[in-house]
Order: C-alpha cells, then sequence, then structure tokens
C-alpha cells in the first residue's frame, strides 16, 4: 500500500529524547517500510527514515530552548497539512497523528484517512469540537481514552508497540526504583519520591521539565531532591533510558490523571521491569495485578506493593510485552484498518457524511458541509 504518515512537528521523528507521539509515528513506519510498504512521513528535516521523508519545517520546535508561539507551531502544521493535501491522492490511506489541526481540511480529501488520538480528551472544550466533526474516523490508543467522546466514530483501538529488539530482557535487577517522563502535576513524581523514601531505597527521576511546568518544580518537586535517596538526572536519550530501566527493581507510574497509554510503562515490561502504578487511564489495560506490576490506589498500598516487588517474575513482564505491545502488533491492527478503510464505499471520491454532526451539543443540527 501507499501510505503517508503525518506527524506533529513539535518533535523529530524519533525524537532525540522525550516525545511518546513522534517516538510512536517512527515505529509504526519503520515497521511499515520493513513489511515492504511505500510510506511517505511528514514530518521535521531533522528526521530519521527508512520511509521517503517530505519535510514541512527545518528542525523540530521544540529543538533548543526557546518556547514555540502559537503562531509559529500553527503556521508551521498549516504549511504541513497543505502538502499533504498537495499529494493527497497520490496515497492508498493517509493518517493523521496531529491532533484535531486537520479536521477541516480531512472532510475534502480524496483519500481514505483515519487520525489517531494520542492526547486526553476528557476536557470540557473538545466536546463541541468533536461532535461537529464526528463523521471523522478516529483511533483511541486505549479503551479508557474514548471515554469522555463515546459517540464519536470510532474505528478501533490499538495500543501502541515497540520493536522487539529496542530493549534487551534483563533478568536481574538492582536496588533502585526509576521515575520516567514528565514533571507536572499529574504525572505525580512527589509520590514516587515518597514511596522510595519509606521503602528506604534511591529512586532515579529522567525527566524533563517543560516550561510550562517549571514553576510547579520549583516550588514543589526540587525542595524534595536534597533527600540522599533522590537522584534527578533530568531529560535522558534512548541509550540511557533503556541502561535505567533494565536494572530497576520496578518503575513507579503513580500518575494523577487519565493517561491515554503510558508508553513508558511498556519499555519497562519489555526489560522485564514491573510497573507499580495508580489504576487511571490506560493502566489496567496496560498492566496484569500481580503479573507485571501491581495497581494500587494510594500511597500506603504502594509502598505495600513496592516492599514485595521482587515476587513478580520479570520473565512474566517480558513475555506480556512480546505478546501484546510489539511494533509488529500494533501495525498489523493499523494494516487491517488501512485495507478496511481503502476498501469501504465511498460518494464522489469522498466518505460519507455523519449525517448527526453538531455544532455544538445541544444546538440545532448544522447544515452538512458541501
Amino acid at each position: 500500500m501507499k501510505i503517508a504518515q503525518v506527524s506533529p512537528l513539535f518533535e523529530s521523528v524519533p525524537p532525540v529524547t522525550y516525545g511518546g507521539t513522534e517516538r510512536v509515528v517512527s515505529y509504526l513506519t519503520e515497521e511499515l517500510v520493513r513489511q515492504g510498504h511505500e510510506v511517505s512521513l511528514f514530518a521535521t528535516a531533522d528526521s530519521v527514515t527508512s520511509a521517503h521523508l517530505v519535510p514541512a519545517l527545518g528542525t523540530s520546535l521544540r529543538k533548543g530552548t526557546a518556547v514555540p508561539s502559537a503562531s509559529s507551531w500553527l503556521s508551521c502544521h498549516v504549511i504541513e497539512l497543505g502538502m499533504v493535501a498537495d499529494l493527497a491522492d497520490t496515497f492508498d490511506v493517509i493518517h493523521f497523528h496531529t491532533d484535531y489541526l486537520h479536521f477541516c481540511m480531512a472532510r475534502q480529501l480524496p483519500t481514505p484517512h483515519l487520525t489517531t488520538l494520542h492526547g486526553r480528551l476528557d476536557l470540557p472544550e473538545l466536546q463541541p469540537l468533536y461532535r461537529y466533526f464526528n463523521d471523522l474516523p478516529l483511533v483511541s490508543i486505549s479503551n479508557s481514552q474514548r471515554a469522555p467522546l463515546s459517540w464519536a466514530n470510532w474505528r478501533a483501538t490499538v495500543h501502541h508497540g515497540l520493536p522487539i529488539d529496542l530493549y534487551g530482557f534483563e533478568p536481574e535487577a538492582d536496588d533502585y526504583f526509576l521515575f520516567v517522563g514528565r514533571i507536572s502535576p499529574e504525572k505525580r513524581a512527589d509520590r514516587a519520591i515518597e514511596i522510595a523514601i519509606r521503602i528506604g531505597l534511591p529512586l532515579y527521576i529522567a525527566a524533563k521539565v517543560d516550561p510550562a511546568d517549571q514553576v510547579y518544580f520549583t516550588s514543589y518537586i526540587e525542595p524534595l531532591l536534597d533527600h540522599p535517596l533522590v537522584h534527578f538526572i533530568g531529560e535522558i536519550r534512548e541509550g540511557e533510558k533503556h541502561s535505567l530501566l533494565s536494572r530497576a527493581k520496578a518503575l513507579l507510574f503513580p500518575i494523577d490523571w487519565p493517561e491515554p497509554f503510558g508508553l513508558v510503562m511498556i519499555e519497562a515490561l519489555a526489560c522485564g521491569t514491573p510497573v507499580i502504578a495508580y489504576p487511571h487511564g490506560s493502566v489496567p489495560e496496560v498492566l496484569e495485578h500481580g503479573v507485571t506490576g501491581y495497581i494500587v490506589s494510594n500511597q500506603e498500598d504502594a509502598v505495600a506493593a513496592a516492599r514485595q516487588v521482587e515476587r513478580l517474575d520479570r520473565r512474566d513482564c517480558r513475555a506480556a510485552f512480546e505478546q501484546r505491545f510489539t511494533a509488529a502488533h500494533m501495525t498489523q491492527a493499523y494494516l487491517k484498518l488501512y485495507e478496511r478503510m481503502r476498501d469501504e464505499p465511498r460518494i464522489n471520491g469522498h466518505a460519507a457524511r455523519h449525517p448527526e454532526a453538531r455544532l455544538t451539543a445541544g444546538q440545532p443540527q448544522a447544515p452538512s458541509p458541501r
């Protein structure tokens, strides 16, 4: 098949450090190429891929320390989407990863398309937007992610996957815990610090601090870093992440928000490292309590889980990854969707519109766009 992958431009594909969406786009793109498909990747020029790269921007928007303004990141994405529209009729299917930025133009495309939504969907302002565009085909990355928009045009849930050889299995662990990701209120690094201190084992924090979270970091997290058991590393590269994940006693994932997926959980499982997590969002879909980790509801349970995490067999963690979360599994699920959408009946070159699109919930029905 001739497939277009349309990535956000905030990070390169794959990202050098932090960046879940662009990393998944890379894994999917490379596996599609490996299986013999003709893939065009719309991304930044500093991306590295075996697909045909269509550069929409010279370097990623987050490269360096400057925070991209709304006008700069929006204008870059508008150019990218214009490039996609120009080439649309050369593809069998177009796969968007750009949130809802492309929705207006997607309705006019002659080519079958779908959108994987990578972020949280429980924000109130999203309701009228997705109701108006409720004809567009969507993919969720967990079943829990779609709950706030259960009425949307969901075509499938496709869990993320990693290349099977990206992380090697490590049967033995060292005596430390690990926190990986972002420092933000919803990720709850403070909970991870408390767990490690109460157990009396070191905690390594490999996490970025976005400018938007700098005040939170300075006010709430930085004072906790003075404890001798707490080691703040900052943002790390892929090889460094592997080294830390593979030898950790457990990954601590004490989140306080509806996590859409949580890529780091399956990165840990790939190494054989169990996960101790709060039961929000996708966590119960990804982890099997008592097998690949412990799902806890409070700090007392988290500390108890951390004390007995050695009871879990690290081989079971790796087996769960191989059975459910490889890039090959993810890609096969998407290929089935691509084929189904390519073969769906279309009216005048376009997919049939949903008859009940509304501008906002409770308002009179908006006329169907022509």
